[in-house]
């Protein structure tokens, strides 16, 4: 990994200094200069970015597929999407007047939907993904975080992908019949005498955003599975580039096989002795 860092660093600093005097092209191609000679020229600088961008891509492929699958949201507790929180506070309340039952059917209903709309995340995501620019991956490789391309693409993308993936998560909550049980209970409870605090029916917004939370966490699992298992890196580019972070890497030096004999070692002076 401080192979890795030490060549963005240097790539960083030349984009910073050359801004103003230099084109693009010239950055480019100093940049790709210091990351060979520092990388042995064993990997370039395209490839590096496109490594990324692929263990980026794997890794949406594969949370999508994990979160989309039946219980993907629902039996994952780490990701399991709750009741709203205005609901959530007076779920005990529900329950005891009677809506247990809806309380229940809303929560699989919910989790339902969020699995259904995964199943068309995949291409929202590879689209922001192909927008990566040099300057992401520096900022990106210049940190031993093992998540840190999945928090990128979070910062830079949460709020096109939440306007991009709302509709789809509309539908499949509709489908799932989810907003109609939310609803529902939401309808028993908002007449319950004396309730001030009204329970809100919109559901989207917040469903929304847990299950893309759900789907950035399951897809840093998998960047993190990428970064540390070799037998994760399903391409001859992911295995090139991330082998630059593995333990040894930057000592990856041929060493002395049998048959061959060390150097002579200096023969050390006799040791005097007093008679």
């Amino acid at each position: 990994m401080k192979k890795i860092v030490l060549s963005f660093l240097a790539v960083g600093s030349i984009l910073a200094a050359g801004c103003g005097s230099m084109s693009s092209t010239q950055v480019i191609n100093a940049a790709n200069e210091i990351l060979n000679s520092a990388n042995g020229g064993n990997v370039s600088n395209t490839e590096i970015i496109s490594g990324l961008k692929e263990a980026l891509t794997v890794g949406i492929g594969n949370g999508a597929n994990t979160v989309s699958a039946l219980d993907g949201y629902w039996k994952n507790p780490q990701i399991k999407i709750p009741l709203p929180t205005e609901a959530q506070k007076v779920e005990n309340t529900l329950r005891q007047i009677g809506l247990g039952s809806e309380v229940d059917k809303a929560l699989l209903a919910i989790n339902r939907g969020a699995e259904d709309a995964a199943k068309s995340a995949k291409p929202i995501f590879v689209n922001a993904i192909k927008q990566m620019t040099i300057q992401d991956a520096v900022s990106i490789l210049k940190n031993d975080n093992k998540q840190a391309a999945t928090d990128f693409l979070k910062k830079v993308t949460t709020a096109q992908l939440t306007t991009a993936f709302r509709p789809v998560l509309a539908k499949s909550l509709e489908k799932t019949l989810a907003t109609k049980y939310y609803g529902d209970i939401v309808k028993e409870y908002n007449k319950v005498p004396l309730v001030q605090n009204k329970l809100n029916p919109d559901l989207t917004d917040f469903v929304t955003e847990k299950a893309l939370d759900g789907l950035f966490f399951m897809v840093a699992k998998e960047e993190e599975k990428i970064r540390k298992d070799p037998m994760a890196r399903v391409s001859a580019l992911l295995k090139k580039v991330f082998a630059l972070q593995d333990p040894g890497a930057k000592n990856n030096t041929t060493k002395p096989t049998g048959g061959t004999k060390p150097a002579a070692q200096p023969s050390k002076p006799p040791v005097k002795t007093r008679n």
